[in-house]
């Protein structure tokens, strides 16, 4: 016999998001618009790394938010990926001084550690 409870349905919002959702898609941002101003640069062939970490780094935190909305049984391994993406592209942008590359470098810094801590604090399923 069916169980006839209603689901309760309530929209995302950012205001409704976890924090840790939030990181992630602000570090999504900041990564693609370094990529995108980084296409934009003078000498965009020395961008090249840079430009191909932060779009990496952006689908890793894309994927990382999906599975933690889902409450994933692989988010503990998708964290400790996100936290590596976002330290190899922090540490490539800190190579440029260019000031999006410097914001990307920041939020991708705090991202990674927001990963780190989050990581730490899962208990794993039995």
């Amino acid at each position: 016999m069916k169980d006839n409870k209603k689901m309760s349905y309530r929209p995302h919002s950012p205001e409704s998001n976890n924090p840790m959702v939030r990181e992630l898609l602000e570090c999504v941002i900041a990564c693609e618009t370094c990529a995108t101003a980084s296409l934009q640069e003078r000498e965009v062939n020395i961008m090249t790394r840079c430009i191909e970490l932060s779009r990496e780094c952006a689908e890793i935190c894309v994927q990382t938010a999906r599975f933690m909305e889902r409450d994933s049984e692989i988010l503990p391994s998708f964290l400790r990926v996100c936290e590596e993406a976002c330290r190899m592209c922090a540490e490539e942008c800190r190579k440029h001084s260019h000031e999006h590359c410097q914001h990307c470098a920041e939020v991708c810094e705090r991202c990674a550690e927001a990963c780190h801590e989050f990581d730490g604090s899962i208990e794993l399923k039995s």
